[in-house]
């Protein structure tokens, strides 16, 4: 069975005084482009089937402006994560989950798309090292059980800017 990972890197926030960053909420054009993000997900993913959120605000924000009612759990671990967490965090999925949207931080979200490719001379490879923007989203296709979804063994099949 085929797995489908979806990195997504939060909205644009906002920075209001005396806010702690993890307590940073979206701005204005952050709920925009995480809206069109959700648009474009359930335009290209038929389903996805499970939510891992990081659990700061502007991710929080994100995934409610997305659209996107998945199952949802809210991981602390994912907020300024490595790849090496991210991907320990991702082979513990639930083999009965075949879609995966993952929503963090930068440059974990970019990193760990990155380290996940098979392809990096592809073109949405090419695309993703260039920058990986405030709602971006790559997705990674897997033809194998999430617990072995290591290093260099996704396709990274699309990676989309909603603006």
């Amino acid at each position: 069975m085929a797995r489908t990972l979806i990195l997504m890197r939060h909205g644009k926030s906002a920075y209001p005084p005396g806010v702690d960053d993890h307590d940073r909420p979206l701005a204005p054009r952050g709920r925009r482009e995480a809206a069109l993000a959700g648009t474009w997900l359930r335009e290209t993913q038929p389903a996805i089937d499970a939510v891992s959120c990081s659990d700061a605000v502007r991710t929080r924000e994100t995934l409610a402006a997305t659209g996107i009612d998945a199952p949802v759990v809210y991981e602390h671990s994912i907020y300024e994560a490595t790849p090496h967490t991210l991907i320990e965090l991702i082979q513990l999925t639930d083999d009965a989950i075949e879609t995966l949207l993952l929503i963090g931080h930068s440059p974990g979200m970019p990193w760990t798309a990155w380290e996940l490719a098979a392809n990096r001379a592809s073109l949405p490879a090419e695309e993703l090292s260039r920058k990986f923007p405030t709602s971006a989203l790559a997705v990674l296709e897997f033809d194998r059980p999430w617990s072995r979804a290591d290093p260099g063994t996704g396709e990274l099949v699309r990676f989309h800017v909603p603006r």
